[in-house]
């Protein structure tokens, strides 16, 4: 059995802590782990090999994650832009074995039950061998509104339902035969590609074609232009809503899909007055809110049923109860052109890290992390100039023709539109400061020559 992971979400309902380059997915949220970590290693014992689908930003932070885990059988296929589930899990489904019976998994969810999990996994596979299309539905403890719901007898479903609004969502409770829809599936490769060509017919040859047309050099690439051309469409509304095949295994497994912070506020341990249990917290007077802070002390006097998160350039506050709402600054910060929806101070590289220390007009300084035997690309620029102090390891520096060691407390000066490159040759991280002086400082003002992760851009 094949584990399909989509990772491809932004995860913009957790901002400031999720971000389009740092999605929630990825945050080490629970003992240092991420719910893509988890995510792994719920399944790995249940499933021969991972197959994650991603896009090329975050395929970066799913490997070194992989790594810390020292996962093993992991495949990637990386999509340029998101068409939704059904795309995705065709493109899957089209590189497997037709009779592979595959897992499929959001990323992003929260199972706390492992061994119920793998008892209804168990049971789901044995459906999925008699080519059945199996979904899981999660006991519904109360109304929510913010999942899709499944109707059912025993294991055979009878419709499946929007987000309902809160006197509908009750209803689906008292009636007792409604369950949330997890987006947790199971079923052989061949039967979903068939009821995808039944029921969606479009999708399946764009998808086909697009599969066909792919780079696999180790890591399965689907070109933009193929890419875009598949209708974009959820598993639900494109196969399991019209099947004849699908069917429905109640789970009680401790499930979330952490869409929220008042969902994630259930899962951190709180004090005796309800608030998050959080070195970082003084709350005088203060009861039942959630606090979110690595970084700075946050102070609460006579505050009570909040919501605060604290990241280094960006603070949030709503009441409990309104974080839906946080969709809306996202799409205020897009429509200002700022870059606070999309990436944090520290962003992530498939070399390393780089933190902005500041930024003014003309200049930009950044403390640059390379991790060992990883270096940046071959690369010039057009409007600044920049000048590197390393403060520990060994950098590697090629400069025009000229290639030569910088070690702690030396420096290197590279002129506007000078080729240059930071390597790391050595056993521990590189860690310089990269001071920007220049009109135009952005990061699409990179030009790359020869580069090790197959970006051309920035």
């Amino acid at each position: 059995m094949t584990n399909i992971i989509l990772c491809g979400g932004s995860g913009t309902r957790l901002w400031p802590i999720s971000r389009t380059l740092m999605p929630k997915q990825f945050v080490k949220l629970f003992d240092n782990k991420s719910l893509f970590q988890l995510t792994v290693q719920r399944n790995e014992t249940l499933c021969d090999q991972q197959f994650i689908i991603s896009n090329a930003e975050q395929y970066f932070l799913a490997v070194d994650q992989l790594e810390e885990l020292q996962a093993k059988d992991n495949k990637f296929l990386l999509e340029p832009i998101g068409r939704n589930t059904a795309p995705a899990i065709a493109l899957a489904c089209l590189a497997l074995d037709s009779e592979e019976i595959v897992l499929v998994s959001s990323s992003d969810h929260l199972i706390k039950n492992q061994q119920n999990y793998e008892e209804i996994v168990t049971k789901a596979r044995k459906l999925a061998e008699d080519d059945n299309l199996v979904t899981f539905g999660i006991t519904a403890e109360y109304p929510e509104t913010a999942y899709g719901y499944i109707e059912a007898e025993g294991i055979e479903v009878k419709a499946f339902h929007e987000k309902p609004d809160i006197r509908t969502a009750q209803n689906y409770i008292d009636a007792g035969n409604f369950y949330w829809n997890s987006g947790i599936f199971c079923f052989k490769a061949r039967v979903f590609l068939e009821e995808l060509q039944k029921y969606s017919p479009n999708i399946y040859k764009h998808a086909k074609n697009a599969f066909n047309n792919a780079k696999n050099d180790g890591v399965i690439r689907i070109s933009h232009e193929n890419m875009i051309s598949i209708p974009e469409d959820s598993i639900d509304y494109a196969v399991m809503e019209k099947s004849t095949k699908v069917k429905v295994l109640v789970s009680d497994i401790d499930w979330s899909d952490l869409g929220s912070f008042d969902a994630l506020d259930k899962e951190f341990e709180k004090d005796e007055n309800g608030n998050t249990r959080n070195d970082n917290l003084i709350a005088v007077e203060s009861k039942n809110n959630f606090v979110y802070a690595k970084e700075r002390l946050v102070s609460l006097v006579n505050i009570n049923d909040l919501i605060v998160v604290d990241t280094a350039d960006a603070l949030l506050i709503s009441k409990k109860g309104d974080s839906q709402k946080i969709k809306d600054i996202v799409k205020e910060l897009k429509g200002r052109e700022s870059d606070l929806h999309h990436i944090h101070l520290t962003t992530h590289r498939p070399w390393g890290t780089y933190t902005v220390l500041e930024n003014m007009p003309g200049y930009k300084i950044k403390r640059i992390v390379v991790k060992p035997g990883k270096r940046l690309s071959l690369q010039k620029h057009y409007h600044r100039n920049e000048h590197w102090i390393v403060v520990s390891g060994t950098a590697t520096v090629t400069v025009g023709e000229e290639m030569r060691l910088i070690r702690p407390n030396e420096s290197t000066y590279i002129k506007m539109g000078e080729v240059h490159r930071l390597e790391n040759q050595g056993k521990i991280d590189v860690v310089l400061i990269e001071a920007q002086v220049g009109e135009y400082t952005d990061e699409d003002d990179i030009v790359r020559l020869e580069d090790d992760y197959i970006r051309m851009k920035k």
